[in-house]
């Protein structure tokens, strides 16, 4: 039987429903890396839709990391299903595991709350997060998965008492639906590392591997600091997207 993919019961676009789908498939183990998955022909015959819905929920598939397109043969599952990250939008761990058709989680694994001020420099210029703040440790999951290391440093100024929320939820989630604050603006420098030591039994990694450094100060207005990041995202797990307009 058809799945039953109505954006009214779902909440996402019916493009987006197929590939998630498509993509639970694959973590599943019914679609086998290298194995064809449905084609556009397929999809339009199986749920009943558009051409232009077909290949919109391959493209989402292809630009999450799950299959690669070879022109003539057909849509494949990836061997490497990395994550895509993009640079040029501002959303949240959760949110991007979604999309990927991952299951996110989060693990809290260190909470302080500091009364002195915090600097970082990003690309070349020095920010300041004014205390009081509170600084959290957190281990993020994608289907059960170590995908990401992060550091936050939060403004209890702007989110007073965010250390007595659930800080395993998504915080994006927390500043907008407790306190009515929106990121406008996330200012971002991304460094090459090799996560060794300590970091591999976090990863429950058993050697070395390249991973990303992301350093970041994050806006709710004109030069407002809401927060500030230090993560590090394995580098065999994602791909970073950029876009120059």
């Amino acid at each position: 039987m058809t799945p039953d993919l109505s954006e009214n019961q779902q909440g996402f676009p019916k493009y987006f429903q197929i590939a998630r789908e498509i993509s639970d498939r694959i973590q599943k183990g019914e679609l086998r890396p290298g194995s064809v998955v449905p084609s556009e022909n397929e999809i339009i015959d199986r749920h009943g839709v558009s051409n232009t819905t077909a290949r919109k929920a391959l493209h989402e598939l292809e630009k999450a990391g799950w299959v690669r397109r070879i022109r003539g043969k057909g849509t494949f599952v990836s061997k490497n299903t990395t994550v895509e990250r993009s640079v040029s939008r501002i959303f949240g761990f959760t949110k991007n595991m979604l999309e990927a058709g991952r299951k996110p989680a989060t693990k809290l694994i260190g909470f302080h709350l500091r009364y002195q001020d915090h600097s970082q420099v990003v690309n070349g210029k020095d920010y300041t997060l004014r205390a009081p703040f509170c600084e959290i440790e957190r281990i993020r999951f994608a289907d059960g998965i170590p995908m990401m290391k992060e550091t936050r440093f939060i403004s209890l100024q702007l989110f007073p008492d965010i250390h007595r929320k659930n800080l395993e939820k998504s915080l994006y989630d927390i500043f907008e639906k407790d306190y009515g604050i929106r990121l406008t603006e996330i200012r971002q420098i991304l460094s090459a590392v090799v996560m060794e030591g300590d970091l591999l039994k976090l990863f429950e990694l058993g050697s070395p591997v390249p991973a990303f450094r992301v350093e970041g100060v994050s806006f709710c207005g004109k030069e407002m600091i809401a927060e500030m990041e230090n993560s590090i995202y394995r580098g065999d797990m994602y791909r970073f997207a950029v876009t120059a307009v």
